[in-house]
């Protein structure tokens, strides 16, 4: 049976909504993939490079192994190894720093309610985490583990996450709940009456939380499947969330060159890529482009009325036009 987040929200928690992206909570879920603990989808390619890597990291950090050993499917997992961040544009050094401050007794807490109903792990992983240097060690797995494979490609995951937030955030502040939450995921439900979040996850019995105008905090993950809840009054209350367009702009099956030959490869893929809108910044990111040839690209698109721009803040989200939306649908490859 699967436990139902009840997540109350008042008049107030829409303006109190707000999104982050969080270096230290992707690269935790970089190692859930890395560890075979999830298929690799849409990072299958980057997954078959890094994993060997990531096997030698394993081998030479205990901390690293430590941390694989406490995750947990479709349980409880250690919160303050990954806590929401408490900003908006938080770097990695800012969260880890953060992390390596947990108090003793409470990552003790947490590590044994993590631990509880199931069987006990190797005396040397039980060693790492019952020492008095345990959040230090856990802490050197996760920075190691971003310096060595996460942070590489980081612009290309941080375009992703940047041009959801953008667009995910429009709409929650335009639309209101259902509209933020509608694509989230089948176990996520906006219930108008009488004003609540109901987010599934696997468990026994509900949950009720309040928002009490605190709001919620969204923060999108190019590796999550499903979404998770962090419900804990210790953290501000999060929903971590898969980002859209992550699998946008891969090659279709079937074919190569329709489209590419008509337009061009490099404008082919950015017409792929817009599946989901984005900045010029973003595209040239997230396809290894500089930012000038991105711009030229998009320029000719819009000129050819396949892309269309929106100013956004600072910024110009760009969307297919109809037309570029049936001019990829008919083509049968990029």
């Amino acid at each position: 049976m699967d436990v139902v987040y009840l997540i109350e929200v008042g008049p107030q928690d829409v303006a109190a909504s707000r999104f982050a992206i969080s270096p230290l909570n992707e690269t935790m879920h970089a190692m859930w993939m890395l560890s075979g603990r999830q298929q690799a989808g849409a990072h299958a390619a980057w997954a078959a490079v890094a994993r060997p890597r990531f096997a030698r990291l394993l081998t030479a950090s205990a901390g690293a192994r430590a941390l694989v050993a406490l995750f947990r499917q479709g349980a409880y997992n250690a919160d303050f190894i990954a806590p929401p961040p408490a900003g908006v544009n938080v770097s990695f050094a800012e969260e880890i720093a953060a992390m390596r401050a947990t108090p003793l007794d409470r990552a003790r807490t947490e590590i044994a309610l993590s631990l509880d109903g199931r069987p006990p792990p190797p005396d040397e992983i039980m060693t790492v985490l019952d020492d008095e240097h345990v959040v230090a060690s856990l802490a050197d797995g996760l920075e190691r583990t971003w310096t060595d494979l996460v942070a590489p490609e980081w612009p290309r995951f941080h375009a992703v996450l940047e041009r959801d937030v953008i667009q995910r955030a429009g709409r929650l502040a335009t639309y209101g709940w259902a509209a933020a939450l509608g694509d989230l995921g089948p176990r996520v439900r906006w219930r108008p009456e009488p004003g609540r979040i109901e987010v599934g996850a696997p468990g026994k019995g509900d949950e009720r939380h309040r928002l009490d105008g605190r709001g919620l905090l969204f923060l999108p993950s190019v590796f999550v499947r499903n979404v998770i809840a962090y419900l804990d009054d210790a953290w501000p209350y999060a929903l971590v969330y898969p980002a859209r367009g992550v699998a946008a702009g891969r090659p279709r099956a079937g074919g190569d060159a329709a489209l590419a030959g008509l337009v061009g490869r490099s404008r082919a893929r950015i017409l792929a890529e817009l599946e989901t809108p984005a900045t010029t910044t973003q595209l040239a990111a997230r396809l290894g482009l500089a930012l000038g040839t991105a711009g030229g690209h998009v320029g000719a698109l819009r000129a050819a009325g396949l892309v269309a721009g929106t100013r956004v803040g600072r910024q110009v989200l760009y969307r297919r036009t109809p037309l570029g939306d049936a001019l990829v649908a008919g083509a049968p490859a990029l």
